[in-house]
């Protein structure tokens, strides 16, 4: 299986008279399913109860999602 690297990065294009501040490079993540064409045969399986939290039954498939979201929800001025 070929391992590649998940996150991939962009340059966009920043121009003289962009109201905001640059942001040079922005990284994107590329879904693990991108990279696995078809099923390989006795591909490694999680546990029935890690897949369930996980949400894949194959290593392979599962790739985290970071939120950058606060937990709690939207920020609360007391």
């Amino acid at each position: 299986m070929n391992v590649t690297k998940p996150t991939r990065d962009w340059y966009p294009f920043v121009g003289p008279f962009d109201p905001c501040p640059p942001k040079y490079v922005k990284t994107y993540y590329v879904p693990p399913n991108q990279f696995i064409p078809y099923q390989p045969m006795n591909l490694p399986q999680f546990p029935l109860a890690d897949a369930l939290k996980l949400g894949t039954l194959w290593p392979a498939l599962y790739g985290p999602y970071e939120s950058r979201c606060n937990m709690r929800g939207p920020e609360q001025n007391e």
